[in-house]
């Protein structure tokens, strides 16, 4: 009888700069390339089985899904030593299955509208080509939500979200990158924080 092969998964986990959240990089891409998933709650998690399995874990505060890594932020009195190797080893199980982390498929870009403004398109473009890749890294997301009055407004996810640092890199890095390319731009703010 032949017996189904499990899918080899690959898992290292990475520090961020928020200190309750770790990044749990897997050897293969979980979404397509620009898009993120952000759950704050298990009720928030109808399109993905594996964010919603993982708030059973008691001590996930968070979850978050994008290009080839899941972000997991604990509850404040939990310590990483406690749950990092049964976190890890829950989602390395759960992808050995084959199953996919999210059930959604898209039938345009969610990123780009075709009805945007030449300056949100614009900044649209940096948020996605400079700014993304390296909030990604720290095992997060950014995400355009307005434009108004020269005032930008962003979503931040994943381990941004509640995360010590993120106000000075919005405001050092962000705000400075937006306002010298696009003259448009005088502030950027974080909604939702």
């Amino acid at each position: 009888m032949l017996q189904a092969q499990k899918r080899p998964v690959h898992i290292y986990m990475e520090a961020n700069p928020n200190p309750n959240s770790l990044k749990f990089v897997v050897n293969f891409m979980l979404t397509d390339d620009g898009i993120s998933f952000d759950y704050p709650d298990q009720e928030s998690t109808g399109n993905s089985p594996l964010a919603h399995e993982l708030f059973n874990f008691t001590s996930v505060d968070r979850v978050f899904i994008a290009a080839n890594f899941v972000t997991v932020t604990k509850k404040e009195d939990v310590e990483w030593e406690e749950v990092r190797d049964v976190i890890r080893e829950h989602i390395k199980s759960y992808l050995e299955t084959g199953k996919s982390p999210i059930n959604v498929a898209f039938e345009q870009d969610p990123l780009f509208d075709e009805n945007d403004s030449e300056i949100v398109k614009k900044i649209k473009g940096i948020l996605d080509e400079y700014i993304r890749p390296a909030v990604e890294q720290d095992g997060g997301a950014i995400v355009f939500h307005s434009f108004h009055d020269g005032i930008v407004k962003v979503l931040l996810q994943g381990s941004c979200s509640g995360c010590p640092s993120s106000t000075i890199t919005l405001k050092a890095g962000i705000q400075n990158l937006l306002t010298r390319m696009l003259p448009e731009v005088k502030e950027v703010e974080a909604e939702g924080v």
